[in-house]
């Protein structure tokens, strides 16, 4: 055990010193004097990534639970019609789903006259709500299914014995069911909220300047190649780190309230 342990040390200590290594070098002798002229553009192409990550995930999250639940407990109709919206959406590839939203939808709205002339054509024009729908709906599908298989995983013997104490059907599902299932899918959506962060530079492809987008205008602009992409990278790192903290911070947690 010690000597794993020493392994482990070891190992994080070269990791360590090889990506201060890579910062060191990189900061000597790569160019970096176009960072104050697009200073602006890349905050709020952050701020933006973050806005479609939260957003797509918070709205994502409480629409996956009833397409879930409703695979294992819902009438047969509705559990056909959630199992397909699932398999379309995670059968087909996330781009093409943006494409057709944008190009296909959007394009749609732009011919009908009702919809030009109503409140929401100012925002319906835009490309954003294009990229926070297909954000969404495919975070609605992946997590659906985790969230199926978690309310399945919930000892049926727990279930009973609520019901045994005289709970209701409605308070052995938000007291006992719920909790036990999100209990159990956390891990997992830890890692499918960090895959959803990597989605996100997919909605530069419609005119979206999220983080992507801004560093792909810097490479566009400069002709350097290196120097964005490696700040780049250094950034999604930073972002899926501080994600993957949170996750494990919510699962120590988690179980402790549990007992």
């Amino acid at each position: 055990m010690t000597q794993s342990r020493n392994f482990w040390l070891l190992h994080r200590i070269v990791l360590a010193a090889i990506g201060i290594s890579i910062l060191v070098c990189s900061a000597i002798f790569l160019r970096w004097d176009w960072l104050p002229d697009y200073y602006s553009i890349i905050l709020k192409g952050l701020w933006l990534t973050l806005w479609l990550l939260v957003a797509s995930v918070a709205i994502g999250f409480t629409l996956a639970l009833p397409v879930g639940l409703v695979q294992v407990s819902g009438p047969k109709p509705l559990a056909m019609l959630a199992r397909g919206f699932c398999n379309i959406i995670r059968g087909t590839p996330l781009l093409l789903q943006l494409w057709l939203l944008y190009y296909g939808l959007g394009s749609l709205f732009s011919t009908m006259p009702e919809i030009r002339s109503s409140s929401m054509w100012p925002y319906l024009r835009q490309a954003w709500p294009y990229a926070l729908l297909c954000l969404t709906l495919s975070f609605v599908a992946y997590e659906a299914e985790v969230m199926r298989g978690a309310f399945l995983g919930v000892p049926k013997g727990e279930l009973e014995a609520a019901r045994a104490f005289g709970f209701s059907d409605w308070q052995v599902f938000r007291k006992v069911w719920l909790p036990r299932a999100i209990q159990r899918a956390l891990p997992t959506l830890g890692g499918e909220v960090v895959l959803q962060l990597k989605a996100t530079p997919l909605v530069a492809t419609i005119t979206v300047i999220d983080v992507y987008g801004a560093f792909s205008k810097v490479r566009q602009d400069t002709f350097l190649t290196y120097e964005p992409l490696l700040l780049l990278a250094l950034v999604y790192m930073l972002f899926a780190g501080v994600l993957v903290l949170f996750f494990r911070y919510l699962e120590n947690r988690i179980p402790s309230k549990q007992a």
